[in-house]
């Protein structure tokens, strides 16, 4: 029997308000995202967490990460997993990647920039491995106090190494040979590109001690992030090498200002830990968390590099301050050009020997 047009169209408006009741009387779904707390994780909050729960009705249950594998490692090993996203430094994503803690990322399919580009080309060097997605780049850079050159400002990183020009003392991360060799190479002449061939070489590692020989005697070690712009403010240094993020406020220019050439990015990436039973929950997020817009507010609100290139124009004014944000992120193109990757599973194979020749170096 053949049935009346207005019957089979009540039938369809019945279906469509009983979906629409079930979709928001249903139990709310979850999953663990593991972050960072301070700053970074209510940037993250706002700009990820809370839009993703609005789009896909999932909530995001956030517990505090201290960094480092230990946690992970004993879930994996327990099988009972409890995280379903973790944000990790890369260094320890690799690491976690090496030891078989993280879930295969290979071929995850990736929503496409904000101009269209395809997502292999749109994320920066390095964001994108077997078992991370990034999301967030920052740097070591050097910030100085302008008020002690007048118009002669420093420009480039060699100006770093020059105490005839831009004498006073140098503040530099006690933090073994990574950073501080890269740095040394860079601020002699060796293309960014060039510097980690240069490093396997004892030639290049030659040259790299024989710069950081040239300031030596002004190098002033610090070790807590916070310790550079507190040795600025107090006058002890005249630069120092620091995380972009903490060099930076609105309050603190036009004093202290940024070098950017030569500046050392590494990445905050997502990854996932082994065995989780909500694997495909946590690739859903990690596709929304790492699109060109939500990464833009995030870098609206801290000075944090969006891993997406094509997240930069969307990138707006800070709400609390009315800061325009572009000119003061890792990668803002003319921040970018001399840029280099922090290689975490180079100085995995290399480091050890460098640490031994460091140590000496540092004692005499």
């Amino acid at each position: 029997m053949r049935l009346p047009r207005w019957f089979a169209a009540t039938l369809l408006i019945v279906f469509l308000l009983g979906a629409g009741l079930y979709w928001y009387t249903r139990p709310p779904e979850s999953i663990t995202v593991v972050s960072w707390g301070d700053a970074y994780g209510r940037a993250q909050t706002i700009a990820l967490f809370h839009p993703y729960t609005d789009k896909t009705r999932t909530d995001v249950r956030l517990a505090n990460y201290g960094g480092g594998l230990k946690e992970i490692s004993e879930q994996v090993a327990s099988g009972n997993v409890e995280w379903d996203v973790v944000d990790l430094e890369l260094e320890d994503a690799a690491a976690a990647c090496r030891q078989g803690l993280l879930e295969n990322l290979n071929g995850i399919e990736l929503p496409p920039g904000a101009n269209g580009l395809a997502a292999r080309r749109d994320f920066v060097p390095g964001a994108l491995g077997p078992c991370w997605v990034g999301s967030a780049v920052y740097s070591q850079v050097v910030g100085f106090d302008s008020q002690l050159y007048g118009d002669m400002r420093p420009a480039r990183l060699a100006d770093f190494f020059d105490l005839a020009r831009f004498p006073g003392p140098r503040g530099l991360r006690d933090s073994g040979p990574k950073y501080n060799l890269e740095l040394a190479l860079i601020a002699d002449g060796v293309q960014p590109w060039r510097v980690y061939p240069a490093l396997a070489t004892p030639a290049g590692v030659d040259r790299a001690f024989a710069k950081l020989d040239t300031i030596k005697s002004s190098i002033m070690w610090w070790r807590r992030a916070a310790e550079p712009a507190e040795m600025l403010a107090r006058g002890e240094v005249a630069m120092t090498t620091a995380l972009n993020a903490r060099i930076f406020s609105i309050e603190a220019e036009p004093r202290i200002r940024t070098i950017w050439d030569g500046q050392l990015y590494q990445l905050d990436v997502f990854g996932i830990p082994k065995g989780t039973r909500k694997k495909e929950r946590a690739l859903e997020f990690i596709r929304f968390a790492t699109s060109a817009q939500p990464l833009a507010e995030v870098a609206r609100l801290l000075p944090y590099g969006p891993a997406r290139l094509s997240a930069l124009p969307l990138v707006g004014r800070n709400p609390e301050t009315n800061a325009d944000m572009r000119p003061h992120l890792p990668t803002a193109p003319r921040n970018f050009a001399r840029a280099l990757a922090v290689d975490p599973d180079w100085w995995a194979r290399h480091g050890p020997e460098l640490e031994a020749r460091w140590e000496a170096w540092r004692k005499n």
